[in-house]
């Protein structure tokens, strides 16, 4: 079973994206903020992220960077209430960009589609 990041500092859209990802099969694991999603990433096999890009007063853009050069490979959905960031260049690391929804359809064809699973 495949093991999702959410990383996002709104504790409802961490416990939605959890219960609706894990319906569709998939073990998750949240992190309020970068750090603690560091963390995560360190000591646990992780086979995808989806992560915000305003993160209280962290970049989710700069964890992107981060990821990319230490967990290269890993897939990296950039989940924003914003859709101007997609000019971002850094953003263009990402796998996908998915402006924040409460149809969650476009995420969880993201993840399969990343994850091949369906």
């Amino acid at each position: 079973m495949p093991t999702i990041l959410v990383v996002d500092d709104e504790p409802g859209l961490r416990l939605l994206y959890s219960a609706e990802l894990e319906d569709e099969g998939y073990h998750v694991v949240a992190a309020a903020n970068c750090a603690a999603a560091a963390e995560i990433l360190a000591t646990q096999q992780i086979d995808l992220v989806v992560l915000d890009i305003q993160i209280k007063q962290e970049s989710g853009l700069d964890m992107l960077q981060t990821i990319v050069k230490e967990r290269s490979g890993l897939p990296v959905i950039l989940c924003s209430a914003y859709n101007c960031y997609k000019d971002d260049f850094s953003s263009w690391l990402a796998d996908a960009y998915i402006v924040k929804s409460s149809d969650l359809t476009e995420l969880k064809s993201e993840v399969a589609r990343l994850l091949k699973h369906d």
